[in-house]
């Protein structure tokens, strides 16, 4: 296999690594077959793994990096501030700082930091149901909120663990999670506003939340059909929940976030990944009123590394510096032609297969159907997904996220010439890429 040719030392490493860790890894989504690949070092857009190979990266870190690797507005601010410590155990006097430029960006009242996206939902889902005093969250099938038992429900479910399309039932996705805790969490298909209404409606007097990912990207790129985040808005308000925007990772794929992006404000959202590109951090941003009762014997939310100097000084940086709405604007035109062209390669190669894009990423769908919630990327060939991804690979690109519920991340310092080479490189192995033909045509989703 080539990929093993060019990569022995991680071959070793991870037979080293997998004695002390499960998996030889600290994240299931990160093993691969035969083994996962080890990174050495990266910068800018390019990442070398522990043989010396290149990699031109549009993954960017799962999204994390829409910096580029070791940015040197990034790398200032951490060394700057390394020289007067990383944590104090008290508040630092510039936090004030980044909860202002956040709270001003996407027009929101109040904010709370932590230190991970998981962080970041599980107070979110707690503290909708402290306001409301109701039990149960709604979440929508195939979707990712971090792995705490409350979110963990209904996540990559098995096809014989479904239920009906239009009342999935709530599978915990990992054993140790208990049954009561997962029947507190509902299930829904997502674009399927008709459905989510009858779910809603039927538990009124439990539902504290509906949770969502404007644009899911657990099942690779999924945009809301039209009205269907505005039908989520109007739903909460009739039953008296809340609206959770989980903007861990689209936060910052659009300037002011999805919630800018399609004119529908949440009562909380959480963010994550670039607001401080390549450092842990999260946050809790809430409309007025709706963290009034955080605090001690009320609401708990508490972190020893909440609020750390080198992350809040990473995020000012990165607001101030790096994702700018000229930044982002730039880094969204090379996502478009990206997207463009691998439609055009695609179909030049007689390859079946769908582009959805929006904003700074895109995924590829290699399949006729469009993919609107969890059970149609189920039709989505994800042999073809792999044979894709490593055909990239051992050309010296990572075309984005591994798998088909990944997708690709432009960052501020990729530029137009990468873009090419990575279509060329597309290109040169794209015939190999013709599976079983299947009704439909082939369009780019924009």
């Amino acid at each position: 296999m080539e990929f093993q040719r060019r990569t022995p030392r991680s071959g070793e490493i991870w037979k080293t690594a997998r004695a002390w860790t499960p998996l030889g890894v600290h994240s299931n989504y990160r093993y691969l077959e035969p083994y996962p690949f080890f990174a050495s070092h990266a910068k800018g857009v390019q990442l070398w793994d522990a043989d010396g190979n290149e990699y031109l990266d549009f993954n960017m870190g799962f999204g994390a990096l829409q910096s580029g690797h070791a940015h040197p507005q990034i790398v200032q601010a951490q060394r700057d501030q390394l020289e007067r410590g990383t944590i104090y155990g008290y508040e630092w006097e510039r936090a004030p700082e980044a909860a202002e430029r956040i709270c001003r960006r996407y027009d929101m009242a109040q904010v709370r930091f932590s230190s991970t996206g998981l962080e970041a939902t599980h107070h979110a889902s707690r503290i909708a149901r402290a306001v409301t005093g109701r039990s149960h969250i709604l979440k929508f099938e195939g979707t990712y909120h971090g792995s705490h038992d409350t979110l963990l429900v209904g996540v990559k479910p098995r096809p014989e663990m479904w239920g009906p399309p239009k009342t999935p039932v709530s599978v915990p996705a990992s054993r140790g999670i208990l049954p009561d805790t997962a029947s507190h969490t509902l299930i829904a298909p997502f674009n399927d506003l008709e459905a989510t209404r009858a779910i809603a409606r039927a538990h009124r007097n439990e539902l504290a939340a509906i949770i969502t990912e404007p644009v899911p990207m657990n099942m690779g790129f999924v945009l809301p059909e039209p009205g269907f985040l505005e039908g989520l808005r109007e739903l909460c308000d009739e039953v008296g929940a809340l609206l959770i925007f989980d903007e861990i990772k689209t936060g910052t794929k659009y300037f002011r976030g999805a919630t800018g992006r399609f004119g529908v404000r949440p009562d909380l959202m959480t963010l994550g990944k670039s607001i401080a590109c390549g450092v842990p951090i999260s946050a809790i941003v809430a409309r007025q009123g709706v963290l009034d009762d955080v605090g001690p014997r009320k609401i708990s939310h508490a972190g020893t590394y909440n609020s750390n100097p080198l992350s809040i000084a990473t995020c000012i940086a990165t607001f101030d510096h790096i994702l700018t709405e000229e930044a982002l604007d730039r880094s969204a035109r090379l996502c478009s032609k990206l997207a463009t062209g691998y439609t055009e390669i695609l179909r030049d190669a007689g390859v079946t297969g769908r582009v959805a894009s929006d904003g700074v990423s895109g995924s590829v769908y290699f399949a006729a159907h469009p993919v609107r919630d969890w059970r149609t990327f189920q039709r989505v060939d994800g042999e073809r997904s792999m044979i894709y991804f490593y055909s990239a690979l051992n050309r010296g690109l990572i075309p984005g996220g591994t798998g088909p519920d990944e997708q690709w991340t432009l960052s501020v310092v990729h530029t137009d010439k990468q873009v090419d080479r990575h279509l060329e490189i597309l290109s040169s192995f794209a015939p190999e890429l013709q599976g079983t033909p299947q009704s439909g045509e082939m369009d780019e989703a924009v």
